[in-house]
């Protein structure tokens, strides 16, 4: 138990990188999924927008990483680890927000818009009074599921350097030689995963009021 309490602090340390990472992710990548999903409604720039997903969606994440980090400087500028790493992961869970949101659009009734627009209602009220809140009830379920896969994700950050739980863990692991601290790490993703879903549940209980 002493040992326990001697790596904690290094695990929680590396544990904060690695919920900032996950937040800026969120904060930047659902916004822009859901704007890429409207795009796709657009005949001009719908193929554009669909070779994007199909690149970020078809390759692995830790192949756009490492392309980001180690192959842009190459040809373009060089970024920070941290800058590289969320522009990584922005991209990527944005090309999967689109498509989760792509599908939710379509899952509106048609009837709906049609009503919107015999009560004239702007594309902007249509999109935030009519469609917006169905879609949300819609993919809810889908946007947690890639909340939760962005936790685990998150753990390869380590290929540019940078100091997260998954790298706290087996740097103790290494030096002491011990598996204690890697499966302290998997177990503080284990409950930080256990409380994404419990509050899942209960925002996917407040949009009940759709059904």
């Amino acid at each position: 138990m002493s040992y326990v309490i001697e790596i904690l602090p290094q695990l929680l340390d590396g544990l904060k990188l690695t919920v900032l990472v996950f937040i800026l992710t969120l904060i930047l990548a659902i916004p822009l999924g859901m704007v890429m999903a409207f795009l796709l409604r657009i005949p001009v720039v719908k193929w554009f927008v669909n070779l994007y997903v199909w690149i970020m969606r078809g390759t692995p994440l830790l192949v756009q990483l490492i392309i980001i980090f180690y192959a842009l400087p190459m040809v373009g500028p060089t970024l920070p680890r941290f800058p590289a790493a969320l522009l990584a992961f922005t991209l990527n869970y944005a090309a999967y927000f689109a498509e989760i949101f792509r599908g939710g659009i379509k899952a509106v009734p048609n009837g709906q818009l049609e009503a919107a627009k015999v009560l004239k209602l702007s594309k902007w009220q249509t999109i935030r009074y009519i469609q917006m809140p169905q879609v949300m009830k819609i993919v809810l379920p889908s946007v947690f599921n890639e909340i939760i896969t962005l936790v685990k994700d998150s753990s390869l950050i380590y290929v540019v350097g940078l100091g997260d739980l998954l790298r706290a863990g087996k740097i103790a692991m290494s030096r002491d030689v011990s598996l204690v601290p890697i499966m302290m790490a998997a177990l503080i993703y284990l409950i930080f995963i256990g409380i994404l879903t419990i509050l899942s549940k209960k925002i996917e209980q407040g949009f009940d009021y759709y059904k």
